[in-house]
């Protein structure tokens, strides 16, 4: 940790400090380390401004197509002018904390649309993530959400009352859920949680940053309103 918040430190100090040069070998001036040891209270506050911009950036590697949801797959208001995208998994217990946390966050702001990216994580989670899908496919997708989060841990009975719940045609759902659109959603949004440095669920995308943990709902809302 230590060694990582100098290299963060160094590198970022040539452009904040503005008293530093590179050497031919790539190590920072003897003034900036320097300067650095000195002054070893800026190292946190610096780590994490250099973290900040490398999230910043591996976002913008994956473009609009972080905010372009699978059909259906939304919650909120599908129209809606603030856009949050949730990584989440229905096996895992902060989602389900979380999934409260947006429902709060919906019935208080109608202009929140929020994009649902399945990634399943957990052991046995992934036949529910099917099932969410193959709910989205028949505009089903909120209702099988609530339920299955209701209804956990995910088992073949608990998809399956979910989706009975939520009013899903198992058959369509059964065959829906075996086609390549499926599979190749779960493996985008899976590499998509990769390139942005996600290292488990749930996790956030809103107003150009990332963010993990189940943060709560003044959180999501405050990262939501640096989009408006």
């Amino acid at each position: 940790m230590k060694q990582l918040l100098t290299n963060a430190a160094l590198a970022l100090a040539c452009g904040f400090l503005g008293a530093a040069t590179w050497s031919a070998t790539g190590l920072a001036d003897k003034r900036t380390e320097a300067y650095l040891m000195e002054n070893p209270q800026l190292l946190p506050a610096m780590a994490q401004a250099y973290e900040k911009q490398a999230a910043s950036d591996r976002l913008a590697q994956i473009g609009e197509q972080i905010y372009q949801p699978f059909p259906g797959a939304v919650l909120g208001n599908p129209d809606g002018s603030k856009v949050l995208v949730k990584f989440t998994d229905y096996n895992c217990p902060y989602c389900r904390v979380s999934s409260e946390d947006v429902d709060a966050l919906v019935a208080q702001d109608p202009e929140v649309k929020v994009i649902i990216r399945e990634w399943s994580i957990f052991q046995g989670s992934e036949i529910a993530s099917v099932m969410a899908l193959a709910a989205a496919e028949q505009g089903k997708f909120a209702a099988f959400h609530k339920a299955m989060f209701e209804l956990a841990p995910a088992t073949p009975e608990t998809v399956r009352e979910a989706a009975e719940r939520a009013g899903v045609e198992l058959e369509r759902a059964q065959a829906f859920g075996q086609s390549p659109v499926v599979q190749a959603e779960l493996r985008n949004n899976a590499l998509m949680a990769q390139q942005l440095g996600f290292t488990g669920t749930p996790s956030w995308v809103a107003g150009g940053q990332t963010f993990e943990g189940a943060v709560g709902t003044s959180a999501l809302q405050a990262a939501v309103d640096r989009e408006s």
